[in-house]
């Protein structure tokens, strides 16, 4: 760093002791948490990171405005959704040039019919710098619609209700709710998950009648267990509302008939260690997604009956150890089921009335198909939407009985783009340990793998969320500009099965950053990459990826994207006011067991920065993050900073109007992105 480059804040110590049952740590950056996001000196920290920042890249800031720019001539401003048909509506969503958030709309009986405006968005978010709706639903009768939004970013929802016939948005306002909602069939009942507002936890089942005051709603249900996440939602029949709970590894339902007026909850099963369940209402039955003797889960009919008796059940869609059953759909004569199987996201159909099983196929090595909307139970169609790394997001209609499709829609990409330019890969990464890892590659047709180009590898590993190999418009601007872009399906996700998830958690948690390094050095190896053009790139969870391989394999990557990370988890593990921690034990580890502590202690980004050369880092947060706490990144920032041996450069972009998703605007995003582009490629000017 010379003289006359921008010099970085310099956060001030403050010894603070953290009492642990297994001794005592010293964080000096502690006093950077402010849980109320008021406190002057904090606030005024992270300005001057956000100041520092942008002198930092203020050469690059041409570049930035350019890839912004080459973003956003690729989106199409009118574009809108596919509509779909419920209880004689054709519901859309819409979005009008220039603006940045959606317009939802319904047309009656016919798609030629004149327009219904729900809601407005734009209209809505005026006066907010962060606004987002979480969730609509409309009453059975289509008279009344009941949604959920959120003005800060803290994913503290405001329930609302609009009375469809007159227009007006009704002064009733239910504050700090789940998106999750349900109407009951009565057409004036509606059920809501009120949350605790210090943990962010749904604890509250409640029921809400329309024309009543909030204060005296009914709690239908109290969860007083924390490890687990409360939901509610309603069957594809209208005919059944569930109470769902969810831990990181076990489940239970609850159901009442929608159309019962006191909502009377019989409980299907009671959770139980390791069992994890889903339902669906099909005919008679209930359809149970369950891995009850089947570790990667099979499909099973049941009765509608409490707590019911597991033996009784009739497989449907047997355990399979080479597929892992994600989800599934109902339909009267079949079953369309997600399936995960050789790394890629499949869709499987069942029939009941015809041959045998089989999948929607694919003439592309690396791909994902996922099921659209289906509302409809009496049909042959199932609507479903295809990706790939070079394929934008497709939507067909797909028949069962012919096995014959229909293209209702492929987003669009303005400009020159054509799919045929870029190729793509799916190969396989020799881990350390003889694990096969797979790889999803796409580059830009012409690549020759001479060990020559700029790799950004992307990764992720927690939680069995798959991160599927998915088309970007953003990302051919680093395509065009000679980057290979490679996914590392590294352990922790679920892309090779249950087995895959749990070989990358708690005290295996290790094995996702170290296969996040080895496949960056098979593509090494293989020429897909120069060796000091490499680049790596996650969030939240792969956030914590990220700060791993920043400490494990510093001399490998030339620079670091590290997205709202989760790198400070030891201390975040150990304190239950924390937001949504108590929910975690079963993905990190319980560290009040020493031997979990010792474990997490061992790879914590935070708790191992050491005094040497780290890669060039460009970090981000949100100051109302509700999931990773903004100080989390912020502090791992101020220590780096104060212990790393390098002048390479260190970054911190703090969203100060945003949470964990960033800016909530449809174009808003892209800024942020453009921001990360710039920084790679400014990155490679500077060698």
């Amino acid at each position: 760093m010379n003289d006359s480059d921008p010099q970085p804040p310099i956060a001030p110590r403050k010894p603070h002791a953290l009492v642990s049952p297994h001794g005592t740590r010293n964080d000096p950056y502690y006093w950077l948490r402010d849980d109320e996001r008021s406190n002057p000196e904090v606030l005024a920290y992270l300005q001057a990171e956000n100041a520092f920042r942008e002198r930092s890249m203020a050469k690059s800031k041409t570049l930035e405005n350019a890839l912004y720019d080459e973003i956003y001539a690729r989106l199409k401003q009118d574009d809108s959704t596919v509509p779909y048909r419920k209880n004689g509506y054709w519901y859309s969503t819409r979005f009008e040039p220039g603006k940045e958030h959606p317009i939802f709309v319904r047309r009656k009986n016919s798609l030629d019919a004149p327009e219904e405006i729900l809601l407005d968005a734009n209209v809505l978010a005026a006066g907010h710098e962060y606004y987002r709706i979480g969730a609509l639903d409309i009453s059975v009768d289509s008279m009344w619609l009941a949604y959920c939004e959120d003005t800060v970013g803290r994913r503290q929802f405001t329930l609302r209700f609009k009375n469809l016939q007159s227009g007006e948005i009704e002064p009733v306002a239910i504050t700090d709710v789940e998106t999750d909602i349900a109407w009951a069939n009565d057409n004036r009942t509606l059920l809501y998950v009120e949350k605790d507002p210090a943990t962010l936890l749904g604890l509250y089942v409640k029921k809400h009648v329309l024309g009543n005051d909030p204060k005296n709603d009914e709690l239908v249900f109290e969860q007083t267990d924390k490890r687990f996440y409360t939901g509610v939602s309603k069957s594809k029949s209208d005919s059944f509302i569930f109470i769902h709970m969810e831990s990181t590894l076990s489940s239970e339902w609850r159901y009442a008939r929608a159309d019962d007026p006191q909502l009377r909850f019989d409980t299907f099963l009671e959770h139980e260690p390791d069992h994890e369940y889903d339902l669906e209402h099909l005919g008679d039955e209930f359809i149970v997604r369950s891995n009850w003797q089947a570790r990667n889960f099979r499909l099973a009919r049941a009765p509608i009956a409490p707590n019911s008796d597991r033996a009784g059940w009739i497989n449907v869609v047997a355990h399979r150890d080479d597929a892992y059953i994600e989800d599934f759909d109902v339909f009267n004569e079949f079953l369309a089921v997600s399936v995960r199987a050789g790394g890629l996201h499949k869709i499987c159909i069942h029939s009941f009335v015809r041959g045998a099983d089989f999948f929607i196929g694919s003439d592309e090595a690396a791909y994902t198909t996922s099921m659209s909307v289906n509302l409809e139970l009496d049909t042959e169609i199932v609507r479903y939407a295809y990706t790939s790394l070079t394929t934008p997001t497709t939507l067909y209609d797909y028949n069962v009985r012919t096995r014959e499709q229909v293209l209702l829609k492929r987003d669009p990409v303005l400009g020159s783009f054509d799919p045929k330019d870029y190729a793509t890969e799916f190969l396989m990464a020799a881990g350390r340990d003889g694990t096969a890892i797979p790889v999803s590659l796409v580059y830009r047709r012409g690549f020759v793998p001479n060990g020559t180009s700029p790799l950004l590898q992307y990764g992720y590993g927690a939680y069995g969320i798959s991160m599927d190999p998915s088309f970007s418009s953003a990302r051919l601007s680093l395509l065009d500009r000679g980057f290979v872009y490679a996914i590392a399906h590294v352990r922790g996700g679920q892309e090779m099965g249950r087995t895959w998830y749990d070989a990358g958690r708690k005290l295996h948690k290790k094995n996702s950053f170290y296969d996040f390094i080895d496949v960056t050095r098979m593509l090494l190896e293989r020429g897909y990459a120069a060796k000091n053009k490499v680049f790596a790139m996650g969030g939240s969870a792969g956030g914590l990826l990220m700060g791993a391989i920043s400490n494990e394999a510093t001399e490998v990557y030339r620079g670091i994207v590290a997205q709202v990370p989760f790198v400070d988890v030891v201390t975040t593990m150990l304190d239950e006011s924390i937001p949504l921690t108590t929910n975690e034990y079963d993905e990190w580890g319980e560290p009040k067991d020493k031997e979990y502590y010792d474990y997490m202690l061992s790879y914590s980004p935070y708790d191992n920065v050491s005094e040497k050369a780290y890669p060039a880092m460009l970090v981000t947060t949100g100051l109302w993050d509700s999931q990773v706490q903004y100080y989390e990144p912020v502090k791992w920032v101020a220590k780096l900073r104060a212990t790393k041996s390098d002048n390479n450069r260190l970054l911190l972009h703090v969203e100060m109007e945003a949470g964990h998703g960033g800016k909530s605007g449809r174009f808003q995003r892209y800024r942020e992105i453009a921001m990360e582009y710039a920084f790679l490629l400014d990155e490679l000017d500077q060698m």
